[in-house]
């Protein structure tokens, strides 16, 4: 009877001839070996503690500069005096005076036409904004002498252009009505002056009238009054 080598001891023999044996493996059958077991932990993140990153300089601002322009500051007219009126016109051909169709030039005070007339400017005198724009005009009255019997009173107002009066309206008050003081405030002229009652004779003043002037574009207009009596 032939004898056979058992398969575990073919199987133990080829172990040892490749090594493959004892070094941790195991067998499960003949012939056939698994792999040793891994029991290496799971991966993990690794630990962060490195600190927050931090805001950087702020950018610089990308808006552009304002281009408009600054807004110059107005300038300051100097107000008009009295004593400037001495040579300042009277009329113009937009607003005459007395009929005439040109500006009368005044020199010192007076003007004195070929026909004989002379206007002179009266001592009364008012300084102060009458039309808004901030720059102190001038009120004034020029009594008008025409060869007769008659002084023709008229209220004038300059306007204050840089600091040069310009004429600029009238209102007449009569014959033989002197003036007697002017004064601007709040835009309005206050004129005191004398004239009569009806029926009076030209001569006869028995009212001293306290006006109220407003300007309103070329129009010099007394806009209330009242009355006391007068006696010269």
């Amino acid at each position: 009877m032939r004898r056979t080598v058992p398969s575990f001891a073919i199987a133990a023999l080829a172990c040892l001839l490749t090594a493959g044996c004892g070094a941790g493996g195991s067998t499960t059958s003949a012939g056939t070996t698994t792999a040793p077991a891994t029991d290496a932990p799971a991966a993990t993140e690794p630990a962060t503690d490195a600190p927050a990153p931090t805001t950087g300089p702020a950018a610089p601002s990308t808006t552009p500069p304002s281009t408009t322009p600054p807004k110059p500051t107005p300038k300051k007219v100097p107000a008009l005096t009295c004593k400037q009126l001495a040579g300042a016109h009277v009329g113009s051909i937009e607003v005459p005076y007395q009929g005439y169709a040109d500006y009368l030039p005044l020199s010192e005070g007076v003007w004195s036409g070929e026909d004989g007339a002379t206007v002179i400017l009266q001592k009364p005198c008012g300084i102060g904004d009458l039309d808004g724009d901030g720059a102190a005009d001038a009120v004034g009255a020029v009594a008008l002498k025409a060869g007769g019997s008659g002084t023709f009173h008229t209220l004038v107002v300059w306007h204050n252009a840089d600091g040069e009066p310009v004429y600029r309206s009238l209102a007449d008050l009569g014959d033989r009505t002197p003036v007697e003081s002017i004064s601007v405030s709040d835009g309005a002229a206050k004129v005191v002056w004398l004239t009569r009652s009806d029926g009076r004779g030209m001569a006869e003043l028995d009212i001293r009238r306290t006006s109220i002037y407003r300007l309103s574009g070329g129009t010099f207009t007394e806009t209330s009054h009242t009355d006391a009596p007068y006696t010269p």
